[in-house]
């Protein structure tokens, strides 16, 4: 059995990698049980903590997957802040979202879903240019973008 998604994906693709996932404390248990499927607690393990109110754990690499979008620029920088302030020198985030393309013509899921979160008073989507120069204003030295499948791309930026 495979892992479909997340850190399990990652962790069963290669056995020399070691992560976890951070989440509120009522994860807990759903993470664990899913990383017990697939044989992988020697190598995930679960941070319990509110990222707003709790450093992120130190990491090599971060990954947040459609999380930015959903809180409004001051909320996105201190997330990005945090995940600069948790990385080494050389460490890497990796932020994967419906990133709406540079002339706002071409994703429309992105700007489909950029129009329910405002919407609903909450955050919204953004262009890869955007979110590099969140990046780089808390401090990340370098930062691209790379399309994904469908809809999705990931900015990466490097500390």
């Amino acid at each position: 059995m495979r892992a479909r998604s997340g850190p399990g994906r990652v962790a069963t693709a290669h056995n020399h990698l070691s992560g976890g996932g951070f989440d509120l404390p009522p994860v807990e248990p759903i993470f664990n049980s899913y990383v017990a499927q697939f044989g992988l607690a020697d190598r995930l393990r679960f941070t319990p903590g509110n990222f707003f109110d709790d450093p992120l754990p130190s990491a090599d690499v971060l990954i947040m997957g459609h999380i930015l979008h959903d809180w409004e620029l001051d909320q996105k920088r201190l997330l990005l802040q945090k995940a600069y302030d948790a990385l080494p020198t050389g460490g890497a985030l990796i932020v994967y979202e419906a990133i709406i393309d540079d002339d706002r013509r071409h994703n429309a899921f992105g700007l489909l879903m950029s129009l329910n979160m405002l919407i609903e008073g909450l955050g919204f989507d953004f262009t890869g240019p955007d979110c590099r120069g969140w990046m780089a204003d808390v401090g990340f030295s370098e930062s691209y973008v790379e399309h994904l499948v469908g809809p999705d791309s990931m900015v990466v930026g490097i500390k």
